[in-house]
């Protein structure tokens, strides 16, 4: 494994020189369009150090099909709304679910999904580690939004499986994405933190079924300081890319605290990479040697030998769940965080060593089929996450806590990193929400975000829109 890490703290103000090969693609910028406001008062509550309609992970708690964008998420009293807008309409149309949320918990998280095959929206709500709630709508609503009725009668009731198949009783981080050929599928985790797996359903148009678990909990772990024998993989995502594969980084997080230096840290160690190319019945290393098969005894493993492409002990608070994308040659890109090395090799409390030290950094694989690592010099002055987005001409966007945007070119090999947006007069509380899909509609970095309270009194729910390179 080859490994490098850059810093740089230059803002190019020229991307790439005349003449060159990519002088016709332009570089990263952002162009504020404006927000729109989902709800005047959003149930708020930190659980966590996050809120319940902000946590980034979400997949997705925002995005756009078919012209139309769509998001979901809590009222200050408790109902769980789905709302939609034309896309460039400064108006939401929201409809209110036969849902309340059950607890003041910030993993209870809604997640979206759309079957294309048949047109359905679907979503998950309101669990963590504990049973699950699923509707889904009549098919066809998505399919010609602007002549059909938006309203609660085209959503169905509110199920605790999905439509018979129950998964798990211990159901945590729903993620949908849609398969090539438009099946919906549905990653989730059954387990606890510390000690669960990553499992995968299915959705044909008709009906669902479950593909089964793919990554373990078993074997040891050392470090430096102890053993682990149980632990869970935290996904930065899960996506398909241009040509079908299926990618997903990883980081794994250990039950037992023996592993750390200090009982105020995080067990989050290594960033870690798998694919698939047989939509998630089995599982790759980055060589391309099977290490394992969905719903078998043979799931990947902290033992499996080439999985860290990124190594790091569980001394720098790296955080889970940051994010992915891949570009338009199906390379896979990785936004991770931690406090680096130069600020001490023992975090000793999680929160505060990242909001005081914490950076994130730029991995991908490169042309050539290395790995690739780069530090954005912005200080992320939070404990939270970074999302990450590509544009049509592969420049890199992360979108910071707070809501500022920080950028890199594709023409520099992603070296000129630098902020491109402050988050100035959003007061975000912190994570945002990115819609992933409309970058790929219409050119437009959209989030939601929720702004900042205090205790348990309501805030403003908005989406801020930026228009990027045409």
């Amino acid at each position: 494994m080859r490994r490098r890490t850059v810093l740089t703290t230059a803002v190019l103000a020229v991307v790439a020189a005349p003449g060159t090969a990519r002088a016709a693609d332009p570089g990263p910028s952002v162009t504020a369009r404006g927000t729109t406001l989902l709800d005047a008062r959003a149930i708020y509550f930190v659980s966590y150090d996050g809120l319940v309609n902000n946590n980034s992970f979400q997949k997705n708690g925002l995005l756009t099909y078919q012209g139309y964008q769509y998001a979901a998420w809590y009222t200050a009293a408790r109902n769980a709304v789905v709302a939609r807008r034309a896309l460039g309409a400064t108006t939401w149309s929201a409809v209110t679910l036969a849902h309340t949320l059950k607890s003041d918990d910030s993993h209870n998280v809604i997640s979206m999904g759309v079957s294309k095959t048949d047109g359905r929206l679907h979503l998950t709500m309101d669990s963590h580690s504990d049973g699950f709630f699923y509707v889904r709508s009549v098919a066809g609503l998505l399919d010609n939004p602007a002549t059909t009725a938006w309203s609660s009668s085209v959503f169905g009731a509110v199920q605790t499986s999905l439509d018979g198949l129950a998964l798990t009783s211990q159901f945590t981080y729903p993620q949908f994405i849609a398969t090539p050929e438009g099946r919906l599928q549905l990653s989730y985790r059954a387990g606890i933190s510390g000690n669960g797996r990553n499992a995968l359903a299915e959705y044909d148009g008709s009906s669902w079924r479950a593909l089964g678990e793919w990554s373990g909990s078993t074997g040891t772990y050392t470090s430096a300081h102890g053993s682990s024998t149980a632990r869970n993989m935290y996904l930065h995502g899960i996506d398909y890319d241009v040509n079908g594969r299926l990618h997903a980084f990883f980081t794994w997080r250990e039950q037992s605290n023996a592993v750390m230096c200090s009982g105020g840290g995080i067990t989050n160690h290594d960033t870690g990479y798998v694919y698939s190319t047989d939509r998630g019945r089995t599982w790759r290393n980055d060589a391309g040697t099977v290490v394992g098969t969905a719903g078998t005894a043979d799931t990947v493993s902290v033992t499996d030998s080439g999985l860290v492409v990124d190594p790091l002990d569980p001394d720098h608070s790296l955080m889970n769940q940051e994010s992915q994308a891949t570009d338009s040659a199906g390379r896979p890109h990785a936004i991770i965080s931690y406090v680096p090395g130069r600020f001490g090799q023992c975090t000793t409390a999680y929160v505060a060593d990242r909001v005081a030290n914490g950076r994130a950094f730029h991995v991908r694989k490169n042309a050539a089929g290395g790995w690739q690592k780069t530090e954005i010099p912005v200080p992320l002055s939070s404990s939270q996450r970074t999302r990450l987005v590509l544009d049509r001409y592969d420049n890199a966007y992360a979108v910071l806590p707070y809501g500022r945007i920080a950028a890199a070119s594709k023409g520099s090999g992603y070296t000129d990193w630098r902020l491109l947006y402050d988050g100035s007069g959003l007061n975000a509380f912190g994570e945002v929400v990115v819609d992933e899909w409309r970058v790929r509609a219409d050119n437009v970095l959209s989030f939601l975000y929720q702004e900042k309270s205090t205790g348990t009194t309501p805030s403003p729910l908005r989406v801020a829109d930026f228009a990027l390179p045409a």
